[in-house]
């Protein structure tokens, strides 16, 4: 009696498909309450085929997604929860990630190329001159970063979807289509999908007339007949045709930043929220129209909750390694076991001791757009070890984070005075303190931390026809959050004497560490391969550090 109790006052839940860059969950919140009640992750495998190539298996991707599906309504039978009470999923996804199916056989016909890749650098190059109008309808420059050229070297370079495209039978999407069509049906009647924020994302999206537009399918030789339906982040796509949640419609798709934005309740024009994955993300709301950046940021659609509600913008800063370096140091360099040892190793010296980290290993995003540069560790003395390379990591992930935070500051005019922060590296408490005395304002980290999903979540409840999820201001939960003050003088940057009793601040922060970047970005231009490495990290050490 008190289960059967227990689970009419949960209410509505809504759930929520996390597929991520490193890992996929699936994840059941209280429409009523956003509180999670159960998950379940698995790991994704990454490959790298050659130098600055980075794949991934789209059926295995489809399998984690029904293997933690599985997981995780066993899991809330478990709990005696009834997961009939399960009226709607959304799905949000590593963003750009490319790929190409054959709508009649199923299957994919190359791996998917991750929005990390940098195979596409030569085709950059050739079109680096990207036109300032074509530039200004999708808010993007050109970069290796987006779809457009992922999908033109799948072209050119792969023979099934060459052919395929040829016969007619190739389907163009991001993570989120492919999903979307194999859970609704695949071959026989999937939905081809996307939704506006994983759109504008491709470089072929016109973000003021939310479609797909001619002219850049033409600059790019992309035939349209492949491209996804477009449509809103919070509408019914279609229905389960499998597994225990037969049925349900899937009514919620965002690109994991967007989903953030609207999990940390960023609804009006100002707020922001930086995410923490194998990235790092600054979305800054912009409300119903796109600011362009002259400061080396992205304009991207935030959302559009509902078919025929508005669209909302954001101003985008984004860094390509942030987490991604901690699996850099434990699979690469075999320096640590994992996160927690480097928070530990970190903490153990509180300083960098004049060691600098730029992790360039995709090049560099915003603000330079350089997919040349490389990646350096500088500063090194007889005296360095590895925990000081350790803070000297987190302490790169919290640079990038100023450098595009000044960016976004200029663009806006109005400087935040407060960091919403998401994602799996703020479970680092050192990151997050080292992050606000960096930036010099508060950062404030919410007690849940699956913002990301939750976004997701409150999409799909929210969408007509599903209306179990109100996101009305005055319905919205209250977030419960954590706040880390800046612990150094603005001013003067006087560091206090905050991680460890003999910690020595001997650095020159964050002019030092924008000089690397600037090394890097000029090498770049002359210097390619292992040369580019080796000189720049030969400059930097014979530079006086004041």
């Amino acid at each position: 009696m008190a289960a059967s109790s227990s689970r009419i006052m949960l209410g509505p839940l809504v759930a929520a498909i996390d597929q991520g860059t490193s890992s996929t969950r699936f994840l059941v919140f209280n429409s009523k309450t956003a509180e999670l009640l159960s998950h379940h992750q698995v790991e994704i495998k990454q490959s790298f085929p050659k130098e600055g190539w980075v794949e991934e298996d789209p059926r295995e991707i489809l399998q984690s997604v029904y293997e933690c599906m599985e997981r995780t309504c066993e899991k809330l039978t478990q709990l005696n929860i009834d997961i009939s009470n399960i009226k709607a999923i959304g799905v949000t996804n590593q963003r750009e990630t490319t790929l190409v199916w054959d709508k009649e056989t199923g299957e994919p016909l190359y791996n998917a190329i991750v929005w990390l890749d940098l195979r596409t650098q030569s085709t950059v190059e050739l079109v680096i001159i990207f036109p300032v109008s074509l530039q200004h309808k999708t808010g993007l420059p050109i970069s290796t970063y987006f779809s457009a050229v992922k999908l033109r070297w799948l072209m050119d370079n792969v023979d099934e979807v060459h052919e395929a495209i040829l016969s007619h039978r190739a389907m163009f999407g991001t993570i989120d289509s492919w999903l979307i069509w194999c859970l609704t049906g695949g071959k026989k009647g999937g939905v081809h999908c996307t939704d506006v924020t994983n759109a504008s994302r491709t470089m072929l999206f016109n973000i003021h007339t939310m479609d797909w537009d001619p002219e850049l399918c033409s600059y790019f030789g992309i035939p349209m007949e492949i491209l996804p339906r477009v449509r809103s982040s919070s509408e019914i796509y279609g229905l389960m045709k499998s597994g225990a949640l037969t049925g349900i419609p899937i009514s919620g798709c965002l690109g994991d930043q967007s989903a953030a934005l609207v999990g940390q309740m960023c609804f009006q024009d100002g707020h922001a929220k930086n995410t923490y994955g194998t990235g790092c993300f600054l979305l800054r709301n912009t409300g119903s129209k796109p600011v362009m950046s002259d400061h080396g940021l992205l304009t991207t659609v935030a959302y559009k909750l509902g078919r025929d509600k508005p669209a909302c913008y954001a101003l985008e800063g984004s860094v390509a390694i942030a987490g991604a370096v901690v699996r850099w140091l434990k699979d690469n360099l075999g320096i640590i076991d994992g996160s927690e040892e480097l928070e530990k190793l970190a903490a153990s010296v509180g300083t960098s001791y004049g060691c600098y980290f730029v992790p360039a290993f995709s090049g560099l995003y915003a603000p330079y757009w350089e997919p040349s540069a490389r990646g350096i560790i500088c500063g090194l003395t007889q005296f360095t070890n590895r925990s000081h390379l350790a803070f000297a990591a987190l302490e790169a992930v919290c640079f990038q984070t100023r450098e595009i935070l000044d960016a976004m500051n200029q663009d806006s005019g109005i400087p935040l005075n407060q960091l919403q922060v998401d994602g799996g590296m703020t479970s680092n408490r050192l990151l997050m303190q080292l992050q606000a005395d960096i930036l010099c304002i508060p950062v404030v980290k919410p007690s849940m931390p699956e913002t990301t999903a939750l976004g997701a979540a409150m999409a799909a409840g929210a969408a007509e026809g599903v209306s179990v999820w109100s996101l009305s201001p005055e319905d919205l939960s209250e977030v419960t959050s954590e706040k880390f003050e800046p612990q150094i003088n603005p001013e003067g940057q006087t560091w206090l004497p905050l991680y460890s009793e003999t910690s020595i601040f001997s650095s020159v922060p964050l002019g030092f560490y924008i000089l690397g970047s600037m090394l890097m970005l000029i090498g770049a231009k002359y210097i390619s391969g292992q040369c580019l490495l080796a000189c720049i990290s030969a400059e930097c050490v014979h530079m006086p550090v004041s």
